[in-house]
């Protein structure tokens, strides 16, 4: 079985050297094990410290992509040489490393598909109350929309299988934690958590310019999500909302006109009207939602088997070299070195 652990990278050459220094070597159930940064366009000497300490592979951006990019295209990597089971860590050490063998173990025996390392955010003494305030409600957000119980949705220390990242379709540009959480759940992939003690913070966060950015930007990819698997949760609700709150104005009206000799206020009847026709938009947009979802599905069903043809070849071997697998990213092998 071959585990792949990538370690995207933004600038991180002071701390990428002790994060490969603490990825295990050997790990129960794991016959070979590869490590493989993904550099986000880096303007420091990342790419040289990751092959100065071990990088198996470097995958590097011509110009800064993004975390959802930069994890997508280090899935794309790891499928095509063929990894049984992807680890994702960062590069400023904020994870154990040395947890990696506990982070496999449940998919190594069979028992989960996804792994996801709890922070047990409400110990993290830098986090501030609000932050860990937030960190509640938007896992709670999250395992409403994905009807799982995970007490971490935003932790990026994960592992996957195979075939949960041939299932998985990562579509934002801001984060693919909770996106993946939430397809992973209405998929009924099984998905597990272990509790970590996260290192000491060696910087900010350069996702976000601060809580509120992140907040707008988790919410999108949650309102999106929610959008693609659970239309009706949100739809329905909003055109139920828009129903009542046009029928009140015309309750109003009515008791308006029959007791104060024609007097019934139009103005109610204008509003009523206006809300009225916004929950019929609501109820003609779930229709339109739930038909593209049905659409979706087969998409994603043939795009499923495009990736085993895709990938699964990859598993007999791939030369070694300098591999370019799209105009914005390329992946040398340390035997390129």
């Amino acid at each position: 079985m071959k585990l792949v652990v990538q370690v995207p990278c933004l600038n991180e050459q002071g701390t990428l050297p002790e994060v490969l220094a603490t990825i295990p070597d050997r790990i129960d159930g794991i016959d070979e094990i590869m490590i493989v940064v993904i550099d986000d366009g880096s303007t420091d000497r990342t790419s040289d410290a990751a092959w100065a300490h071990g990088a198996s592979a470097v995958v590097r951006h011509s110009r800064t992509m993004g975390l959802a990019r930069s994890f997508r295209d280090g899935v794309d990597y790891a499928l095509s040489m063929g990894a049984d089971i992807v680890v994702n860590t960062d590069g400023d050490n904020q994870y154990p490393q040395e947890r990696i063998g506990d982070l496999v173990r449940p998919i190594v025996t069979g028992r989960a598909d996804i792994v996801i390392g709890d922070r047990q955010t409400a110990q993290i003494e830098h986090f501030s109350r609000f932050k860990k305030a937030m960190q509640r409600v938007g896992s709670r957000v999250v395992n409403n929309a994905a009807r799982t119980d995970l007490p971490d949705a935003a932790s990026g220390f994960r592992a996957y299988s195979r075939a949960a990242l041939m299932r998985l379709n990562i579509l934002t540009e801001f984060s693919y934690c909770m996106e993946t959480i939430i397809q992973a759940g209405n998929r009924r992939l099984r998905i597990e958590s272990i509790r970590i003690d996260t290192n000491p913070k060696t910087r900010e966060s350069r996702l976000f310019k601060n809580m509120w950015h992140h907040m707008f930007k988790s919410g999108v990819a949650i309102v999106r999500s929610y959008l693609m698997f659970r239309p009706y949760v949100l739809l329905a609700t909003l055109g139920t909302i828009f129903g009542l709150l046009g029928l009140i104005p015309f309750v109003r009206f009515g008791l308006l006109f029959f007791l104060t000799d024609g007097d019934g206020h139009v103005q109610s009847l204008i509003f009523g009207s206006s809300m009225l026709v916004a929950s019929f938009m609501c109820l003609a947009l779930l229709v339109i939602a739930d038909l593209q979802r049905t659409n979706r599905i087969l998409l994603e069903e043939t795009l499923e088997r495009t990736k085993h043809m895709q990938y699964d070849t990859g598993r007999k071997g791939m030369p070694d070299g300098t591999r370019t697998a799209s105009h914005a990213w390329a992946a040398e092998t340390a035997s390129s070195t």
